[in-house]
């Protein structure tokens, strides 16, 4: 009993900080496990919502917050199956609303900026240079964002859109202070900042032993370091994929591991970079899957985990993306070490080449992780 009075005083201090030195950028972890049952939107997206209207301790006002996040995902979050009613609700209508991913590039024929709805399926959007100035994401991979939008057809001009941007507002951190999170973190302890980084990512360290910890923070190394190839081996059910895919804007998973040089290096026909370009982490899920459509798609990729560039017709391109590779262990690791080696779910032509091997900076050992129970999510 008594060493739950401290774990629970301790907390209270975390969370005191927390709202003294991180005021309106913190969000409370149960709203978002309450919300995202029902919501397909990544975890980033609702948090940002709920850091916006539920940043309280007042419990009328989080109620309130949480009821305006469920009416905003529920009016405006466009689903990829309703986006021929959501373009027909805008014209009918002449402005409309939406929630989805935006990029944006610079169409040089005409000096004009134009955006690409990821969701509702509409593209060459005139869009405000003010907008790609402001948040340099937009042109780097795209982020999510409220958009108005206005419908107006002109029949003397019909080679331009009828639709426009009257207003866009990202919902996720277009971009981070460093220098603020900084001085924030001094008035923590180590112990008490691995407690936050745990819990950002939805777990509640109370519930895990200093090796689990450990395990779990060594997961998020490639979202801060360049070029830092990882592997992750182990049973279902230890949330090896959900980190690459929910809980950072900045990094995207590859599911099934199908793929081509264009698209994951460099597409030589469009003159584009490919996902390691775009992304700070590129993650393959199930590596018994991985399979290249080109036939040097593995050596290229040894090239750019070795040196963090690859060599594409004349030209060499650098890029700075982690590369991460999580796959399941369906047998018992002594049974595997008795019969083939630890890296035995990769395909052939990398499981067994040292070369490949010996490009890993780290191999997380998935069978020491325990598998998630309700209790080991935090509520904090």
């Amino acid at each position: 009993m008594d060493d739950c009075k401290v774990i629970t005083s301790n907390n209270d201090e975390i969370n005191r900080k927390l709202r003294v030195n991180f005021d309106g950028k913190i969000v409370r972890k149960d709203l978002t496990k309450s919300i995202k049952e029902g919501a397909n939107v990544p975890v980033y997206v609702l948090e940002f919502l709920l850091g916006q209207y539920c940043s309280s301790e007042d419990e009328s006002i989080i109620e309130e917050g949480v009821n305006n996040v469920k009416r905003i995902l529920a009016d405006n979050y466009v689903r990829p199956d309703e986006a021929e009613k959501i373009k027909s609700l805008l014209r009918q209508r002449g402005s409309y609303t939406v929630i989805d991913r935006i990029t944006v590039h610079l169409n040089i024929k005409k000096d004009t900026y134009e955006a690409e709805f990821s969701n509702l399926g509409i593209k060459d959007v005139p869009i405000s240079e003010i907008y790609p100035s402001k948040f340099d994401r937009l042109l780097c991979g795209g982020i999510w964002c409220i958009v108005q939008l206005e419908y107006m057809y002109n029949e003397e001009e019909k080679n331009m859109s009828p639709i426009f941007i009257r207003k866009l507002t990202p919902i996720q951190m277009p971009h981070i202070d460093i220098g603020e999170l900084k001085e924030g973190r001094k008035e923590f302890t180590k112990e008490e900042w691995m407690k936050i980084l745990l819990r950002s990512i939805g777990m509640e360290a109370d519930e895990l032993n200093e090796r689990e910890k450990w395990l779990l923070i060594a997961r998020m190394l490639p979202l801060v370091e360049n070029n830092f190839n990882l592997c992750e081996l182990g049973p279902r059910s230890t949330g090896k994929s959900h980190l690459y895919k929910e809980i950072s804007p900045n990094s995207i998973l590859v599911s099934g591991g199908q793929t081509t040089v264009a698209n994951l290096f460099y597409n030589m026909s469009r003159k584009t970079v490919g996902l390691v370009g775009l992304w700070d982490c590129v993650a393959f899920d199930e590596v018994a899957g991985i399979n290249f459509k080109d036939k040097d798609g593995i050596q290229i990729m040894k090239d750019y985990m070795a040196s963090g560039s690859f060599a594409r017709g004349k030209e060499e391109k650098a890029a700075s993306a982690s590369m991460v590779f999580v796959g399941n262990i369906n047998q018992s690791v002594d049974v595997l070490l008795k019969t083939s080696s630890l890296f035995d779910p990769f395909p052939n032509e990398m499981g067994t080449d040292t070369a490949f091997l010996d490009r890993m900076h780290c191999y997380i050992p998935g069978w020491e992780i325990p598998k998630f129970r309700p209790h080991h999510f935090t509520n904090s």
